[in-house]
């Protein structure tokens, strides 16, 4: 359909996982696609083989903590029509055992990395108008007892959309900043919080998870990208301050 025919992306968290397979799915419909990642190597590996396709996609480092790469990589894009604000870490710990270093740590890279981009964003695209997607959690809604941090991460996510989004609407920007509330997906970045536990544990804990998914099985990423192209897309140019959960029925109980 090449919804996204003419349209420039910037997807962070690009290497692997979501970010990697909504680069694909933006590439697919048209998109010019900026990949970023913190893991500049593997990033460019990835835009390499994209690129190998015939699509048109480019790669950075990038390290969304730093107001100084965000300011770098949106000027590289030369004109921002979307930007995916994906990258984010997980780690397991209840409120009681949980580091402050592992804290904010956590809260550095999903919360204040979805500030900067959502700042920086909003200065690019003020004058020509844009889609902003801020990829948050089912975590972001609910709470989990060994999953503090990520929580308040992602629940931060979750209303920082919601004020950036009345904030363009008022300023008349034509900006559209929407929420994407995943559930549990087989990424990288879950395997990664499970392998933090014994093996047994992480394999009950995972057992646990999916026998609370109503569907019965962990999400692919790319079951979950063609979302983020329906959000970038002209096809929801009436959603902003909006939050799309795409969870399995996770949270349907």
């Amino acid at each position: 359909m090449m919804r996204l025919q003419g349209k420039t992306a910037l997807i962070t968290g690009a290497g692997s996982g979501l970010g990697l397979a909504t680069a694909r799915a933006f590439a697919r419909e048209g998109a010019r696609v900026y990949l970023t990642d913190v893991d500049g190597a593997r990033v460019e590996a990835e835009a390499a083989s994209l690129s190998s396709e015939g699509y048109l996609v480019m790669a950075m480092a990038h390290d969304v903590t730093q107001e100084g790469d965000w300011d770098r990589v949106i000027a590289a894009t030369g004109a921002l029509d979307v930007l995916v604000n994906n990258a984010g870490i997980a780690r397991l710990g209840s409120v009681e055992e949980v580091s402050l270093r592992d804290w904010r740590a956590l809260l550095d890279i999903n919360l204040d990395g979805v500030f900067l981009g959502t700042q920086k964003a909003i200065g690019a695209m003020k004058e020509r108008g844009g889609s902003i997607i801020n990829v948050s959690s089912i975590e972001g809604l609910i709470g989990e007892p060994n999953l503090a941090a990520y929580n308040a991460s992602k629940g931060g996510v979750r209303l920082l959309t919601k004020s950036a989004a009345l904030h363009c609407a008022a300023k008349g920007y034509n900006i559209r900043v929407n929420s994407l509330h995943p559930g549990y997906i087989a990424t990288p970045m879950v395997a990664g919080a499970l392998a933090t536990l014994p093996n047994e544990m992480a394999k009950a804990l995972q057992a646990d998870i999916v026998n609370r998914i109503p569907l019965g099985r962990l999400a692919q990423a790319d079951e979950i990208a063609p979302a983020l192209v329906f959000l970038a897309s002209d096809d929801s140019k009436y959603m902003t301050g909006s939050e799309l959960v795409i969870d399995g029925g996770y949270t349907a109980r």
